[in-house]
């Protein structure tokens, strides 16, 4: 058995940064107080101490120009790991995204990559009200060019890092907040995670619960309650949101004829509606009940502790759409 270390995820993060940057001259880190503040979430501490200024780089607070600078690295050669403090500030960047990293490639009839790594936190349930609290990973995920990775365990947190340092193309990591505590054994050893599949939390026979990032603890949590009810529930985490695992998808949902998709972010529009569609058109014979939706509530975010919690999935909510089916 190989030898494996208990941390947090935020401490499975730094991992995977320092291994990156130790192995790869060529890797950076650069971004809003990434370097002597040791990170908005504490991800990079001490990585400038050891790896010295030119290799963890503090900007300027302009999301546009540093995300501007990272595609010009990747352009140049170099890689770079661009960190956004949280997902609303990567609106600020998204002319840059959309029109430049997204479809350079393409524009230069492949002549051009830009193997650019951006890591953002993402999510509710800190308290941080509507404008810090949003889960706008599936946006990303419309966006043809680039791959967008929302680990939900302390080993992908790590492991997705270098995963993604291995693509030719844009790469987005959305890191929801409230996973950053969350501890979990690592093999240290262990090479890059296989970020083309999704992976099977949970087995199960009687419904599939797909679902990724911050909202797969809440949704093994309602698996478990299922199981005291006689519901086998199968867990999906997706782990990538482009491309999607559609085989991993229709084939749960072959297996047990029943499906609720659990998506922090709103219904209308939402990641949780594409794959909502893909099961119509991929498993609409295999279904016995129609594809059910969790989503948060189509508001700005609460402060208030308790209206957040309204607003937000949760296990009870997951419950209940799971019971509706049957």
């Amino acid at each position: 058995m190989p030898a494996t270390t208990k941390m947090t995820y935020r401490e499975a993060v730094r991992s995977g940064l320092r291994e990156a940057l130790r192995s790869d001259p060529r890797v950076f880190l650069m971004g809003e107080d990434v370097g002597r503040y040791g990170g908005a979430f504490a991800v990079s501490m001490g990585l400038l101490e050891e790896f010295g200024s030119e290799r963890i780089r503090d900007t300027p607070l302009s999301e546009s120009t540093f995300v501007g600078a990272g595609i010009g690295a990747a352009l140049g050669g170099m890689r770079p790991i661009v960190e956004i403090m949280t997902v609303n500030f990567s609106l600020l960047a998204l002319d840059q995204i959309l029109n430049n990293a997204a479809t350079l490639r393409h524009m230069s009839g492949g002549q051009f990559s830009v193997p650019l790594v951006v890591r953002m936190a993402t999510g509710g349930g800190r308290q941080l009200a509507a404008q810090h609290s949003h889960s706008l990973e599936g946006w990303y995920a419309h966006i043809p060019g680039i791959k967008v990775l929302a680990p939900a365990t302390v080993e992908d947190a790590r492991g997705m890092v270098l995963a993604a340092l291995l693509e030719p193309d844009p790469v987005f990591i959305f890191e929801h907040a409230t996973l950053y505590p969350l501890e979990g054994d690592v093999d240290e050893s262990a090479g890059p995670p296989d970020i083309t599949r999704a992976a099977v939390r949970r087995n199960g026979g009687g419904v599939t619960l797909i679902t990724y990032g911050g909202s797969l603890g809440k949704t093994q949590q309602a698996a478990g309650q299922l199981a005291l009810e006689n519901i086998g529930a199968e867990v999906i985490d997706l782990r990538t949101l482009r491309p999607l695992d559609t085989a991993a998808i229709l084939s749960s949902v072959g297996k047990t004829h029943r499906a609720v998709v659990i998506d922090e972010a709103w219904r209308t529009g939402s990641l949780a509606a594409e794959i909502s569609a893909v099961i119509m058109e991929g498993a609409f014979d295999d279904l016995d009940a129609p594809v059910a939706r969790v989503c948060s509530e189509e508001a700005p975010m609460p402060y208030a502790k308790h209206l957040e919690e309204a607003a937000l999935p949760s296990a009870d909510k997951i419950v209940t759409a799971v019971r509706s089916l049957f």
